[in-house]
């Protein structure tokens, strides 16, 4: 069962709203199809593999990978599979769109005179691609890429270096995101409301999870 609209009182003691971007506010079943088969697609062919055996490979390379930096790195991948990963993410990025209500909850935050600010994985190129096509980062006062900081928002370390440059009080802080360890990180580092997005993929069964409250999209807290 989804978490109840955010009261009155609650929106009153936030002042700044820290949101996700994948998953969240854009549709994961971009980044879920690119990287299940585009890119096995490309390494089959580059390397004369069948499309099961290419998954095969990179599936254990990926998952080798999750929970750190590198994880979300085009560069990274780019050298590690000797694809253009940049180049092939552009060629796709057609599929890039919004979530259902997310662009209209950032038009209602606005109004209300909470403070924006974008944090993401997203290394800074699939961010610029992203924005090319949906203009996310317009409906934001400020935008931070981990990549920036050296450390994703997995990590305590992000939340520290975010800390130094984005003047926010943690306990008066809103923060959504649709991945389990990184709202392990945002409560450990003291953001007063965490709240899980439970359809972050539209071509995917929801996430369920009890350990924060969650709601199908972003708009539900309204």
């Amino acid at each position: 069962m989804n978490a109840p609209a955010l009261s009155v009182t609650q929106w009153q003691q936030i002042d700044t709203v820290l949101l996700d971007l994948d998953g969240t506010l854009l549709d994961l079943a971009f980044d879920n199809h690119f990287w299940r088969t585009h890119v096995p697609q490309a390494w089959a062919q580059q390397r004369q593999l069948t499309a099961q055996q290419a998954r095969e490979q990179l599936e254990r390379r990926f998952r080798a990978c999750e929970g750190t930096l590198n994880w979300y790195c085009l560069d990274y991948w780019s050298r590690e599979l000797e694809l253009d990963i940049s180049a092939l993410k552009e060629k796709h990025s057609d599929r890039i769109r919004w979530l259902p209500g997310a662009r209209e909850f950032l038009g209602r935050v606005r109004t209300l005179g909470k403070r924006l600010v974008l944090i993401t994985n997203s290394h800074p190129t699939t961010l610029a691609i992203k924005d090319a096509r949906t203009q996310v980062i317009s409906h934001f006062d400020a935008g931070f890429s981990s990549h920036t900081f050296g450390a994703p928002k997995e990590h305590l370390r992000f939340w520290s270096e975010l800390a130094k440059v984005e003047r926010f009080e943690p306990r008066r802080s809103l923060f959504v995101d649709d991945s389990l360890p990184v709202l392990r990180a945002a409560r450990a580092a003291g953001i007063g409301l965490v709240y899980a997005v439970h359809r972050p993929d539209s071509d995917a069964p929801p996430r369920m999870q009890q350990e924060f409250p969650a709601v199908d999209a972003v708009a539900e807290l309204l």
